[in-house]
C-alpha cells in the first residue's frame, strides 16, 4: 500500500550529528565502511523513465540499507555538503535532501536574525 507523499520526509527531520565510529583509522574514508559498497548500485540510483511505483520501491530497498550502515550519518553529509543531486545517499532521496538543506538554511537566516537583533525578543507584559 503507498504512502502518503509526506511521511518519507520524516525521515529528513532527523538531525545530522557526529556519530563516533567505530575504530575506523581516522585516514581511512569514510566510504570503506559503506553498506553500499557490497550491494547493487543501480539500487541507489534510478535508471531513465523509471515509473514512480518502482522508482519509490527501489527508494525504500535502497533505505534499508542505508538503515543498517555504519556511515549513515558520513555518507548523509557528504551529500548535503556536496550537494549530491541524485540517488539515495544516507538514507535520504534527492528530493528529502533538498528539504533539509532548505530547513538549515532557514535555521540559518533565523539564527542570523537572532544574532542582530541581540537574542529574543521579550514579551511586553
Amino acid at each position: 500500500m503507498p504512502q502518503p507523499p509526506h511521511s518519507s520526509l520524516q525521515v529528513a527531520a532527523v538531525p545530522a550529528q557526529r556519530v563516533p565510529t567505530r575504530d575506523r583509522d581516522q585516514d581511512t574514508p569514510w566510504h570503506t565502511e559503506a553498506v553500499c559498497r557490497r550491494d547493487e548500485a543501480g539500487l541507489f540510483f534510478a535508471p531513465s523513465k523509471e515509473p514512480t511505483a518502482a522508482r519509490l520501491s527501489r527508494e525504500e530497498a535502497a533505505k534499508r540499507v542505508c538503515g543498517r550502515c555504519p556511515v549513515m550519518v558520513e555518507c548523509r553529509e557528504h551529500a548535503l555538503l556536496q550537494p549530491e543531486p541524485y540517488g539515495v545517499w544516507g538514507g535520504l532521496t534527492a528530493a528529502e535532501r533538498r528539504v533539509v538543506l532548505a530547513r538549515r538554511r532557514r535555521r540559518d537566516l533565523e539564527l542570523q536574525k537572532t544574532a542582530h537583533t541581540g537574542g529574543p525578543i521579550a514579551a511586553a507584559g
